[in-house]
């Protein structure tokens, strides 16, 4: 078969058994990936271990050697356990840049399922069939 599968005159059958043939190498080769990855950030984050300790040791904020700078930062984040006091804060204290601007896919859709007439303002929708396939058992 043709690598990139471009004959329409192809059978289904045997288009859907090269599909789940390329898919089961692509699993493969992403695991294998994944697992070589896996063991070069573990040794990775040991450096960066080493590297933070030497400069809490130290007192120094920064480090820098022939092959580059290290330096350590405060890194934050941001959450809540707590959404409806959130939301009346942002509301009360009128920011909302505190949420980011993307939109709920599955309730906008239930909101449009359940109210057809209501759509709003400034809303895009893009539709397009996409194919679904599921291995035989």
């Amino acid at each position: 078969m043709d690598s990139d599968c471009s004959g329409t005159d192809l059978p289904v059958d045997k288009l859907t058994s090269v599909f789940f043939s390329l898919k089961a190498k692509r699993d493969a080769l992403k695991r294998e990936f994944e697992e070589a990855d896996g063991v070069l950030e573990r040794k990775q984050n040991k450096i960066k271990t080493v590297l933070l300790d030497h400069l809490k040791s130290t007192g120094q904020k920064s480090g820098k050697t022939d092959f580059g700078t290290f330096y350590r930062t405060v890194k934050q984040r941001y959450w809540t356990n707590d959404w409806e006091s959130m939301h009346k804060f942002v509301l009360e204290e009128q920011v909302p840049e505190f949420f980011e601007k993307r939109l709920h896919q599955g309730a906008i859709k239930q909101f449009l399922e359940d109210n057809p007439d209501k759509l709003p303002k400034g809303l895009n929708v893009d539709s397009e069939y996409v194919l679904t396939m599921r291995k035989a058992k």
